[in-house]
């Protein structure tokens, strides 16, 4: 699938007029637990020429699209990625950890990485998941379950848990925030992993109630110990002089 990833890209590239500086796999692909019919969900970042940001006008900075072979496309402008950094979206901090990579300028990448781990707020993305966590475990509150659900709240739910005790950038890959739990755990979500490798996306499963209540206890401990986070310290000057240098370095 990837050359057809990669021809659509440049399709896009052409047909819009602009330049992708990074475009990476983001969902169950590049969190290692995907089903069969799991769409791929493209993510990128693009720029155009110069002068379009000299204009006074508001412009569209976003690039969507949707193919018939479940190929799901979503790019943000260059300004208004800075936007989000500025934010320190989560969504944005994860594609420069994705393990599928298919379009990376290794420019705009040496400059920009340092600067989105500059950027990572802990209280802004831990709430962020702390939220999506909270409407997950509500819809696994169940005794079947649509198992694609229970992932989501597993990996937002270990995902916070991870930015509270590690304090870094939390990984994409799921596999990774396994050394977080016990044992015992981890053998309940790996054999979890390889039943939904082989299960299509609306399938449900019985509840696991014993997993539902480690993850109901993890989501009340994030959300107490989240309190005493703190935010990042942006600093905005260096962040327009990395957007110039950007614009400048891959005209």
């Amino acid at each position: 699938m990837t050359p057809k990833i990669i021809e659509k890209l440049k399709e896009v590239e052409e047909k819009r007029g602009i330049e992708i500086l990074l475009a990476v796999e983001s969902g169950s692909r590049a969190w290692g637990f995907a089903s069969p019919d799991s769409d791929y969900d493209i993510r990128f970042i693009y720029r155009h020429e110069k002068d379009w940001y000299l204009s006074p006008w508001d412009k569209d900075e976003t690039i969507e699209f949707m193919t018939e072979d479940d190929l799901d496309g979503s790019g943000w402008d260059l300004r208004k990625t800075f936007h989000l950094l500025l934010k320190s979206n989560a969504a944005l901090l994860s594609w420069f950890y994705s393990p599928i990579i298919y379009v990376k300028d290794e420019k705009f990448y040496e400059l920009f990485k340092p600067l989105a781990n500059e950027c990572f707020s802990p209280i802004a993305v831990s709430y962020h998941y702390l939220s999506m966590s909270k409407k997950y475990l509500e819809a696994c509150r169940n005794d079947e379950v649509k198992l694609k659900s229970y992932f989501y709240c597993l990996r937002t739910t270990l995902t916070g848990k991870w930015i509270l005790e590690k304090g870094t950038v939390p990984p994409v890959l799921f596999s990774e925030l396994l050394v977080l739990v016990d044992d015992l755990t981890r053998i309940k979500i790996e054999n979890l992993i390889a039943l939904k490798a082989m299960k299509g996306e609306s399938y449900y499963h019985p509840n696991d109630w014993e997993l539902f209540g480690f993850l109901e206890k993890t989501l009340l401990d994030n959300e107490e110990k989240a309190k005493n986070l703190k935010a990042a310290n942006m600093d905005k000057n260096e962040m327009e002089r990395v957007f110039r240098e950007i614009l400048n370095s891959t005209t």
